[in-house]
């Protein structure tokens, strides 16, 4: 089984220059897609994988010490993921979300911040996280391409900071990147779907 670049869930141009349409040709177009293409690559002749989920690979290949493999398999499911984390259409977080962000932050604008915090002082690349550990919210950050499918994790929302992602509208202004997208085009509603602890399902899912 090869694995396939998924479609975005939005048009391209959705974001206008929040972000741009060349970033996601080049972010979604040839980043993540040479992630693909890439695993593909290394797991084509390797019979114990064939069939294997993203997931399985990703595991495989963390336990085989595999550091090629995983780091690209482990790209496709953080990028699969973090492009649902977002919508071009403005939302707020509602109901049980909102609740439990109020108990474990104190506040949406205080949970903001912490994220913010969070993805800015991130040393060089990764991924700024919001999971749900046990009946609270809890930030964290991983390094390079680890994700929580490697981690008894469960993800809700995801910052890429990798440079690629944001260099193109806001060159080396990591925190105005971080900024524009946790106050404008966080997909607050698919955050939400992921309190059910099926977030790491969601990512293997065009």
């Amino acid at each position: 089984m090869s694995f396939i670049l998924p479609d975005l869930p939005y048009d391209k141009s959705a974001f206008g220059d929040l972000i741009s349409a060349e970033t996601f040709d080049y972010h979604h177009g040839k980043h993540h897609n040479a992630y693909v293409d890439k695993t593909n690559m290394l797991i084509a002749d390797d019979a114990a994988l064939s069939g294997a989920s993203l997931v399985e690979v990703i595991t495989a290949a963390k336990a085989q010490g595999n550091k090629g493999l995983f780091n690209n398999a482990a790209q496709i499911w953080n990028h699969s993921f973090y492009w649902k984390c977002l919508t071009p259409e403005q939302q707020a977080p509602t109901g049980k979300l909102k609740a439990m962000i109020d108990e474990s932050f104190g506040s949406h604008k205080d949970m903001v911040a912490k994220l913010k915090e969070e993805a800015v002082g991130h040393f060089a690349s990764g991924w700024a996280w919001l999971v749900l550990d046990g009946d609270r919210l809890k930030i964290t950050s991983l390094h390079d391409a680890d994700t929580p499918a490697a981690h008894d994790m469960k993800p809700l929302l995801t910052i890429d900071v990798w440079e690629h992602a944001y260099y193109i509208d806001y060159r080396n202004a990591r925190p105005n990147y971080v900024d524009a997208l946790l106050n404008k085009a966080i997909n607050w509603e698919f955050v939400a779907e992921n309190l059910d602890g099926n977030g790491a399902l969601r990512a293997d899912q065009n």
